[in-house]
């Protein structure tokens, strides 16, 4: 499976470039509690919207601790072939540790 960190999550997000789809597949009432960006896709309904899903550019899902994220990673890379999938290494979590403390912790 292959990952990203939050810091190199970051530089991407920071560069002028737009060429990565970032994916929260988190419940809504964690959404609501705190978000770094992202279209919001529910992980129970990842699969009914496959078709939003980049094939040319990188895509990083991320969810609180990384392990959903992961999941739905392996899931999209073995049974659906998308070989440009990323989970973000410890969620949002991990995030709010490396990157910004302001984000709450649930």
């Amino acid at each position: 499976m292959k990952k990203i960190s939050p810091l190199e999550l970051k530089k991407l997000m920071d560069s002028d470039k737009n060429d990565f789809q970032l994916i929260d597949i988190r419940d809504e009432y964690e959404y609501d509690i705190c978000c770094i960006g992202g279209e919001k896709i529910n992980i129970y309904s990842i699969l009914d919207n496959l078709n939003k899903l980049s094939k040319e550019k990188k895509i990083i899902i991320y969810c609180r601790t990384g392990s959903r994220s992961a999941d739905i990673v392996n899931l999209l890379d073995k049974s659906y072939s998308f070989n440009n999938v990323y989970n973000l290494d410890g969620g949002i979590m991990k995030w709010r540790d490396d990157i910004d403390p302001t984000i709450k912790e649930y």
